[in-house]
């Protein structure tokens, strides 16, 4: 089973989050950057789903020409390849725009018999929260779709595949819904987003980022937009202030620390 992952690089936010001039988007001046949460864990489950397949694992990207740490950093915790689709300014891309650039390169590589089973998303990116591209991208290529998924596993195969195209199988998807654990089953090829907190991502070896520095990245220009982010812009939620309260110092604090247990309800009076 052939797997692609699409991550996107996103700034680092650990710290103080600031917007840019326009509004629009994050500072990302001073920032380092990373890929999102959820999509550190779709890499992870692509690596563990094509080990009890058999199969591969190719990262994709739409990004500036530095995403390719991105795309090294998946393949040294075990993807094989990557894919860059380089764009100056990927802010200008809205969620459909990236889905098409997407659907385009996997039926370019389909043409050079490069054949993907499995396409997997994360659930939104760290900075813009779109929750769009996974559904976005599945309409385009005519695929099923699961979102807010975070296990999934294989679970055999078939002769005819998807509307008798090729072999297949069906995947076995797992998450969490309004009601508990919810359990999924569907033919591939098909799209899944990922949501984090099903599986830990594996740190990279010393073998592995030797690997990274050494592996096969298949570089496309990115097209003009053709719808342009709809943004207008973001806002940050206001900080609320903290206060602290000295209940005292050593044996003195004792009879007030009864009292605030007392009023949260931790002892009786």
């Amino acid at each position: 089973m052939n797997i692609l992952v699409c991550i996107k690089r996103v700034p680092d936010i650990a710290g103080s989050v600031t917007l840019d001039a326009t509004g629009t988007g994050i500072d990302e001046s001073g920032l380092g950057h990373t890929m999102s949460s959820h999509e550190e864990c779709a890499v992870e489950l692509a690596i563990q789903t094509a080990a009890q397949a058999g199969g591969t694992v190719t990262v994709l990207t739409l990004g500036p020409a530095e995403a390719v740490e991105q795309l090294r950093a998946a393949v040294a915790v075990g993807a094989n390849d990557g894919i860059l689709v380089e764009a100056a300014d990927p802010s200008v891309f809205a969620p459909e725009d990236i889905a098409q650039v997407i659907g385009d390169v996997i039926r370019d590589r389909a043409e050079a018999g490069q054949l993907f089973d499995l396409v997997l998303t994360g659930d939104d990116a760290a900075d813009t929260g779109d929750f769009q591209v996974g559904i976005r991208l599945a309409y385009d290529l005519d695929y099923p779709v699961l979102t807010n998924i975070q296990t999934i596993s294989v679970c055999g195969s078939d002769e005819g595949g998807r509307g008798g195209e090729r072999g297949s199988g069906h995947i076995e998807a797992r998450g969490i819904g309004p009601a508990g654990t919810e359990i999924f089953s569907l033919d591939v090829p098909a799209v899944i987003a990922i949501h984090e907190g099903g599986v830990d991502p594996r740190y990279p070896s010393i073998t592995g980022r030797m690997k990274a520095k050494k592996a096969q990245v298949v570089e496309y220009d990115a097209p003009e937009p053709g719808t342009g982010s709809p943004r207008a812009r973001l806002e940050l939620p206001e900080v609320k202030a903290s206060s602290v309260t000295i209940l005292g110092e050593g044996p003195d604090a004792a009879p007030a620390l009864v009292d605030v247990l007392e009023e949260i309800g931790v002892i009786r009076p």
